[in-house]
C-alpha cells in the first residue's frame, strides 16, 4: 500500500476511521479527568486557571491529526471526544459540543494552511495555537471577557496561546512519539511518511 498525493489520497480507510473514533473516545476520558484538575486549579487560583489548562482540550485534535495525516482529522477526532465525554456525564453539558467545534476549526485551519502535509513539532505548536484563538474568540462571546480589564485579557489570552502550544502541541508530539515507538502506528499516514523520508536520505547506490 503506498500514500500519492492524488484527491484519492485523502480519503479515509476502514483503519484511520477506527483511529480516530479510538483517539477521540481515549481523549474524551482523559479531558473528563482534566476537569477536575482544572476546578481545584480554579478554586486555588481563580478563572486565569481555565487558560493555563486549556491547551490540554486541543489535544485529541493533534494527535489524530499528527497520525493520520488527513483532511478533517483534526475536526472529527475533537468533536468525536466531545460528543463521548458528554455521554459519560460532563457537567459542561451539550455546549460542550459547540466548543469542541470551534477549538477543532482553529487546529484544522492551521493544518489546511499547510496542505494537510507537514505535521512536526512547529505545525503542532501553531494548531494548538489556532484552537487557543479560536477558544479564546468563543469564550469572549459566551463569558463577555470585553467587559475584563484590558491587563487581565491580555495575560489570559497569552496564558492561552502558551497552553495551545505546549500543553497541545508539544505534549501532543510526545504522545505520538511514543505511540510511534511502539509500534502501534505502523502502516498508517505517519509511517509512510516517516518511511518514505528516511528512503529519501539514503545515499544512492
Amino acid at each position: 500500500m503506498s500514500y500519492s498525493t492524488s484527491s484519492s489520497s485523502w480519503r479515509w480507510t476502514l483503519r484511520e476511521t477506527l483511529v480516530v473514533a479510538v483517539l477521540g473516545a481515549a481523549f474524551a476520558v482523559l479531558y473528563l479527568a482534566w476537569v477536575q484538575v482544572w476546578l481545584v486549579s480554579q478554586a486555588a487560583f481563580g478563572p486565569v486557571a481555565m487558560d493555563v489548562f486549556m491547551g490540554f482540550w486541543f489535544s485529541a485534535s493533534i494527535v489524530a491529526a499528527a497520525i493520520v495525516r488527513k483532511p478533517g482529522v483534526a475536526f472529527m477526532a475533537e468533536v468525536l471526544a466531545a460528543g463521548v465525554e458528554i455521554l459519560l456525564g460532563s457537567p459542561a453539558g451539550l455546549g460542550l459540543l459547540t466548543a469542541a467545534v470551534v477549538q477543532a476549526l482553529g487546529a484544522e485551519l492551521v493544518f489546511a494552511a499547510f496542505g494537510w502535509r507537514h505535521y512536526g513539532l512547529v505545525v503542532l505548536m501553531l494548531a494548538g495555537i489556532g484552537a487557543a484563538i479560536t477558544s479564546f474568540a468563543y469564550n469572549w462571546i459566551l463569558f463577555d471577557y470585553g467587559a475584563l480589564e484590558p491587563w487581565l485579557l491580555a495575560l489570559m489570552f497569552g496564558i492561552r496561546l502558551l497552553s495551545g502550544a505546549l500543553l497541545a502541541g508539544v505534549a501532543g508530539h510526545l504522545i505520538v512519539e511514543a505511540l510511534y515507538r511502539t509500534g502501534v502506528l505502523r502502516g498508517l499516514k505517519i509511517d509512510f511518511d516517516r518511511r518514505g523520508a528516511g528512503l529519501a536520505a539514503q545515499p544512492a547506490q
